[in-house]
C-alpha cells in the first residue's frame, strides 16, 4: 500500500492539472471501490473548482468551491494517471475520470479496487471517520521530540508496531519504519516503552529525513505504485533495510547482514548486529 511519500508524490503531481482548475465533467464508471461511492458523486464533482489539493496521512484531499472535500485513498493498487490533449482509451479499471479544464484528464485506475473516494463538508472533514483518529503529520510542526517521548512512554508493544500506529503518527508505513529503525540503530522488537528518552528523541529527525528523501526521490515503486505521470518512483534503490534479506548491512562499521522476520503479519527487515 502506498505510504506517505508515495501519496505526497502523487499529490504534487496532480497540482498542476487539478489545483485551481475546474472539473468540466466527472465520470464514475462503477458504483463502488472498497466502499460504495457517495450519492450523486459525478454530479457533485462536475462543474466544481478544486481550490486546494492537500494531503492528510495517506489520503489526498481535494477542497472544492462547493464547500465539499473529495477524499481519495489509493488503496493497494490505485493510480492517478494524467494525460493532456492526446488521451488514451478508457481501460477496464479506469473507475473514475476527471475531465479538467485546459483539456487535461485525470484517471483513477485501480485493478484490485481497494481504493476509496468519499465527499464530506470541508469545514468538518477532519472529523471524517477515516481521519478523526489520526495522529500528527510526521513532517508537521505538532510532531516533535516531546510529543513522541510522551506517546511511547509506557507502551508495551514493539517499537515498530508503535510507529505504525496511525493514532500515534499519521502516514508512516512498513517500508519507511524499517528504514528509520535501521538508521536509528534500534531493534524493531524492542518494547517502545523501554527505549530511553534520548533514543526516542533521536527518532524524530530520522523520520523526517527518511520521508523527505523518499519524497524528493519520487516515492518507492514497489508492486503497483506509480507517480501521477505514470513514471516509476525510484526511492527503492536507496533502501538500506527493506527487501534486502541476506545482504550486507550498509551501516558504517557494521559487519552484519539484513534479516527478515514477521511482526503482526508484516515483513520486518533489520540488522541484528547494529540494531539493539
Amino acid at each position: 500500500m502506498p505510504e506517505l511519500p508515495e501519496v505526497e508524490t502523487v499529490r504534487r503531481g496532480l497540482i498542476p492539472v487539478m489545483q485551481g482548475k475546474q472539473i468540466i465533467r466527472a465520470d464514475v464508471n462503477r458504483p463502488d471501490l472498497r466502499w460504495p461511492f457517495p450519492a450523486r458523486m459525478a454530479d457533485r464533482l462536475t462543474g466544481k473548482t478544486v481550490e486546494q489539493l492537500r494531503r492528510r496521512s495517506k489520503y489526498i484531499l481535494a477542497d472544492l468551491d462547493s464547500g465539499e472535500t473529495l477524499l481519495i485513498h489509493l488503496g493497494m493498487s490505485g493510480r492517478m494517471l494524467i494525460s493532456k490533449d492526446d488521451h488514451p482509451d478508457i481501460q477496464k479499471h479506469d473507475h473514475v475520470v476527471f475531465h479538467m479544464q485546459d483539456d487535461a484528464r485525470v484517471v483513477f485506475n485501480d485493478t484490485r479496487r481497494f481504493g476509496a473516494m468519499d465527499l464530506a463538508a470541508t469545514d468538518s472533514v477532519e472529523n471524517h471517520k477515516l481521519l478523526a483518529s489520526l495522529g500528527p503529520e510526521p513532517l508537521g510542526n505538532t510532531f516533535d521530540e516531546s510529543y513522541l517521548v510522551g506517546r511511547l512512554k509506557g507502551k508495551n508493544m514493539p517499537v515498530k508496531t508503535a510507529l505504525l500506529d496511525q493514532r500515534i503518527i499519521a502516514g508512516l508505513g512498513n517500508i519507511y519504519v524499517c528504514e528509520v529503525l535501521l538508521r536509528a540503530g534500534i531493534s524493531p522488537t524492542r518494547k517502545a516503552g523501554e527505549l530511553s528518552a534520548p533514543k526516542v528523541r533521536s527518532l524524530v529527525p530520522i523520520i523526517r529525513d527518511v520521508l523527505a528523501e523518499a519524497i524528493e526521490s519520487g516515492g518507492s515503486s514497489l508492486k503497483d505504485y506509480r507517480q501521477a505521470d505514470g513514471e516509476l518512483g525510484y526511492f527503492q534503490h536507496s533502501f538500506r533495510a527493506y527487501g534486502r534479506e541476506g545482504e550486507p548491512c550498509v551501516t558504517k562499521g557494521c559487519c552484519g547482514e539484513i534479516t527478515r522476520i514477521v511482526q503482526s503479519g508484516r515483513s520486518t527487515f533489520y540488522c541484528a548486529q547494529c540494531q539493539r
